[in-house]
């Protein structure tokens, strides 16, 4: 119950700051993380949450697939097709650098062998958008920034995973099943596409027809049984999560729209909550035994690999320099990661708590940067900070 009555305690004061949050540097997520790292057994030890406990990973896993499911909505099939030059960039040229830019100062400088270092490559490579709120969720952004972004991070988790799968299995001295884990993903994919689908369609009957304050939770029964069916199935439900979010949105706007507010009411609520938890993992006595190398390899992943990965991928490209330095810069990693990190303390490879380890401060100091830094930089492009009021000037839609 100390962890129920501390989200509850954070979740009001955060609401209650969020305007300020919105103008300033101040960020929801990053008072979440701390509040954890407070509650935990490296602050005043109210809250004793084993890292490899199945709440843990329930909790990461939920909020990763709830937040993929929502960011799916706002990529529809023509935004996707619209946006698809500078997102195959991202995808097909930045992420892959990325990972192996992690990589090689990852062995160097830490002493790990090569499966392990491209392990965390991979782990690390994986985009959210959520701490880069003020770029991504404001209508008055260029659309083809937001696009990007979005697009790039719903996408990249799906694809990390195979690379962290085949890595971890290595570095477990397990067979690599390549056609399983190739299986995993088609069948996240299809049933990502199938299970809304055939729902949408059938909405389309005259015989069925939803009370509008009931509307939005129409798309939450499809989340629920797709959750369900991809954990049965064991597909992968990340790309089922983003899949089945972009299908709805292609084939009932109408749905996606009634949804669009509650579901980002419940990625907040899913997102904070695994915050809130993962702060409370990392205490002094995780992170006292990380070396020089260790954080030198997550101030080089953030501040230099990213970076450097996204703007060589974005040459010759039509996005404006200032549009292409904010996408270089917002990399930060989230949940995608927090979960691939507590696969690998699952594995129980030899070097797993070393692994995690670095991967969290990783992700720790990537929230700090990336969250509160989304305003500043969105005051830099000369764009408002949202006051909660409509902005009365309609959407770009740039090319």
């Amino acid at each position: 119950m100390a962890l129920v009555l501390a989200f509850g305690v954070v979740l009001l004061i955060s609401v209650s700051l969020s305007g300020l949050a919105a103008r300033t540097i101040l960020s929801t997520a990053l008072m979440f993380l701390v509040a954890g790292a407070l509650i935990g057994q490296g602050g005043l030890g109210l809250v004793d949450i084993p890292s490899n406990s199945a709440f843990v990973t329930v909790l990461a896993d939920l909020a990763l697939f709830t937040v993929l499911f929502t960011d799916g909505q706002r990529a529809g099939l023509p935004d996707l097709k619209q946006g698809w030059r500078l997102s195959g960039r991202a995808l097909g040229l930045a992420m892959p650098l990325t990972m192996v830019g992690i990589a090689v100062p990852t062995h160097f400088l830490t002493g790990l062998d090569w499966t392990t270092s491209f392990l965390i490559g991979a782990i690390l490579s994986p985009t959210d958008p959520v701490f880069a709120s003020a770029i991504v969720g404001r209508t008055d952004v260029p659309a083809r920034l937001r696009r990007l972004l979005n697009v790039e991070s719903g996408l990249n988790d799906g694809l990390a995973l195979p690379f962290v799968l085949i890595f971890l299995a290595t570095a477990a001295n397990r067979d690599t099943d390549f056609a399983t884990i190739g299986i995993e993903l088609a069948a996240g994919l299809a049933l990502g596409i199938v299970i809304p689908a055939v729902v949408v369609l059938a909405w389309r009957l005259r015989v069925f027809t939803a009370e509008p304050r009931l509307q939005a939770l129409g798309p939450l029964a499809i989340a629920v049984m797709l959750y369900a069916a991809c954990h049965l199935t064991h597909a992968n439900p990340y790309l089922a999560a983003f899949a089945a979010g972009s299908t709805i949105a292609t084939l009932d706007r109408v749905a996606a729209e009634h949804f669009e507010h509650f579901g980002d009411l419940l990625s907040e609520i899913t997102k904070f909550a695994a915050l809130l938890v993962f702060g409370a993992l990392i205490t002094p006595e995780r992170i006292s035994h990380l070396s020089v190398g260790d954080w030198a390899v997550a101030i080089i992943a953030i501040l230099l690999v990213r970076p450097a990965a996204m703007m060589l991928s974005l040459l010759r490209t039509p996005l404006p320099a200032r549009e292409r330095s904010v996408a270089a810069w917002f990399g930060p990693k989230g949940f995608a990661s927090v979960v691939y990190g507590l696969l690998v303390l699952q594995a129980g490879i030899p070097t797993g708590e070393h692994v995690f380890d670095l991967v969290a401060i990783t992700i720790a100091l990537s929230i700090v940067l990336h969250s509160s830094t989304d305003v500043p930089v969105a005051k830099a492009l000369s764009i408002e900070p949202p006051d909660g009021l409509p902005t009365g000037q309609p959407e770009r839609n740039q090319p």
